[in-house]
């Protein structure tokens, strides 16, 4: 792992961001709307705890988009399954019930706006200095929602999503869209994200600079271009 928490890096003309767990708070914002969803089917008389039915949630979540970013299920199928299989846990093998959960979760998750520290101040900083996009496996319109609803929308040139390029990161193939389509390359180009899997490997398959998001400081082997455990770090190198 190679962590450099000082020093100019070389000049970008582009910075490229993930969103969800990099700038918008995933975990916060999930977290909020299961307990809203929850609450709104009862869940209380149904005798299912809504803190371990988050937990469970989250557990499936996780495993279900893996396969989702390898192309192994499609996005419908994601949506759905992630419930389904939770309510299985708690006995609650009910389609119409899943499906009524997908939808309002859907719903409700755009309208969070917890964002990481600093976002606002950091984007500010950067925005006077570079072109600023975002990459994201997220869906097309929950990511616009939660672009405009927390703010950040008008930061960004422009928002590449996994729906407009045709694939996700890591594959190379969203990172060559987002270049065409920003006017960018490889050399004046920079990606900032959380994932190892998806962003940092993603970035690596193009030969992009990166900067590994790991506010939790998780240990982890991988050698990165620059690490940081605060989005205020950037403005050290950038």
């Amino acid at each position: 792992m190679l962590h450099i928490k000082a020093g100019r890096l070389k000049q970008y003309t582009h910075i490229f961001f993930d969103l969800d767990e990099t700038l918008w708070d995933f975990k916060s914002n999930s977290g909020e709307t299961i307990a809203e969803v929850c609450q709104l089917y009862d869940f209380e008389s149904r005798g299912v705890d809504s803190v371990l039915f988050c937990e469970r949630y989250h557990y499936h979540n996780s495993i279900f988009w893996d396969l989702f970013r390898k192309g192994m299920i499609a996005r419908e199928e994601l949506r759905l399954v992630r419930f389904t299989s939770v309510l299985n846990e708690f006995e609650l093998t009910d389609m119409d019930l899943a499906k009524s959960m997908a939808e309002s979760y859907l719903k409700i998750l755009p309208t969070k706006t917890k964002l990481y520290d600093d976002v606002h101040d950091v984007l500010t900083y950067l925005q006077a200095k570079y072109s600023l996009h975002i990459i994201t496996n997220g869906f097309e319109e929950v990511q616009a929602m939660k672009l405009r609803n927390s703010g950040i929308t008008a930061y960004f040139k422009y928002v590449i999503s996994s729906e407009m390029a045709g694939t996700q990161k890591p594959n190379r193939e969203i990172f060559k869209y987002a270049f065409s389509l920003a006017n960018a390359t490889v050399i004046d180009s920079i990606f900032i994200g959380d994932s190892i899997d998806a962003d940092i490997q993603g970035a690596k398959s193009v030969g992009m600079d990166h900067v590994l998001f790991n506010p939790d400081k998780i240990q982890h082997a991988e050698t990165v271009t620059h690490e940081i455990h605060a989005l205020r770090e950037l403005k050290y190198f950038l």
